[in-house]
């Protein structure tokens, strides 16, 4: 993969583009994203049929494998607070936001195109964005994990990045440079300029590459809830972890299969 000094990094922070676009005063919201909250709110209350009430849609997945399932690498208590918390919180704030808006249709993945709006971001965003990032990072780790993948995903590693080891180099830098909270990723390019299809990016907050039109394959959470109770501030220590007991490259695999397809 070329390197950072390349005209195309193969490490590619989320910078403006990723950033909510200032209104003229040099607020976050503009005019379009505040009219769309007034026009949300004045159709945003419960829809009623007799006693029952109409609710969104989206439901808090479980990750796929007990909470204490990580331990000593991951802690129960870590994956109890994330996720039963966090995570559950990004659910129910979503589907209070949508509920009786044209958005309650739609796919959790449109949601997050539609409300990103192109740097501007419209309300439901964080949540929505939260909602995908979360279920994908379960997705990214699994009891055991760690090594190093095989197959086709390393061949268009060694490709790519020139070695595994550069890879890991590479997501490592990401993650712990990523400041303040954020995600680092592996995403697949499906319209790659230098026929280089694989690409590590990092993004601020809720931002995901969907966004950017990639397809994320691997994912590490750097927001500190995702680690302190287990490593306080040591961001580089969690990272080791990550990428040397939990992550799944079986997962990570798969995923790149389902985004070649």
């Amino acid at each position: 993969m070329a390197t950072p000094a390349a005209a195309a990094s193969s490490t590619a922070p989320l910078s403006n583009a990723f950033l909510p676009r200032l209104g003229p005063n040099g607020g976050a919201k503009s005019t379009r994203s505040l009219q769309w909250a007034r026009d949300q709110r004045q159709r945003s209350s419960p829809r009623r049929f007799g006693a029952a009430v109409i609710t969104a849609k989206f439901e808090l997945k479980p990750p796929p494998y007990p909470l204490n399932a990580l331990e000593p690498h991951m802690s129960q208590n870590t994956l109890s607070f994330h996720w039963g918390k966090h995570h559950r919180g990004y659910v129910d704030n979503l589907n209070k936001q949508i509920v009786g808006t044209e958005l309650e249709s739609k796919s959790l993945e449109d949601i997050i195109i539609q409300t990103y709006n192109k740097g501007d971001l419209l309300p439901p965003f964080n949540n929505a964005a939260q909602i995908w990032n979360h279920d994908f990072f379960w997705e990214s780790m699994k009891p055991g994990g760690g090594g190093k993948p095989s197959g086709e995903l390393l061949k268009l590693i060694e490709r790519d990045f020139g070695s595994f080891e550069k890879l890991c180099e590479e997501l490592r830098s990401a993650a712990a440079t990523q400041f303040g909270s954020g995600w680092a990723w592996l995403a697949f390019n499906p319209r790659p300029s230098d026929g280089k299809e694989l690409l590590v990016v990092k993004s601020p907050n809720a931002v995901n590459p969907l966004v950017l039109g990639y397809i994320p394959i691997l994912t590490i959470d750097v927001w500190e809830h995702a680690y302190y109770l287990d490593f306080q501030n040591r961001r580089p220590d969690y990272i080791s972890i990550f990428m040397e007991k939990l992550v799944s490259w079986e997962g990570v695999a798969a995923k790149l299969a389902a985004a070649k397809s």
